[in-house]
């Protein structure tokens, strides 16, 4: 089973950027498909991102144009670029892993502590 660290999320002022990290482990990485998801306080967790095993992405339709997902196989890492942050963005950021961008809801691992982001106006 692939395991996940988030990192990266901090305190930063609306219009600021943050680049968040999905450190993973395990042999078959490269196989899966990645996603950022997060969890707003008396929200559901929502897909922000995917990326697929062959680079392709996906985005919620309130982060398009703002956020960018990567991954680097070669570190067993995923990142999420978010630019032009809002007060919206403000949530607690998990990485998961699945087999296709059209699965994202059912994600293979455990969801741990996540990355939490405050963006404040």
């Amino acid at each position: 089973q692939v395991q996940l660290v988030e990192s990266g999320g901090g305190l930063v002022q609306a219009g600021g950027s943050l680049r968040l990290s999905c450190a993973a482990s395990g042999r078959t990485f490269s196989r899966y498909t990645m996603g950022w998801f997060r969890q707003a306080p008396g929200e559901e967790r929502e897909l922000v991102a995917a990326i697929s095993a062959s680079g392709g992405s996906t985005y919620a339709d309130s982060v398009k144009g703002r956020f960018t997902i990567s991954r680097d196989n070669a570190k067993n890492t995923v990142y999420l670029e978010m630019n032009s942050l809002k007060p919206d963005d403000t949530a607690v950021y998990y990485c998961n892993y699945a087999l296709s961008i059209t699965t994202m809801h059912r994600v293979f691992g455990s969801w741990g502590q996540g990355t939490p982001v405050t963006v404040s106006s």
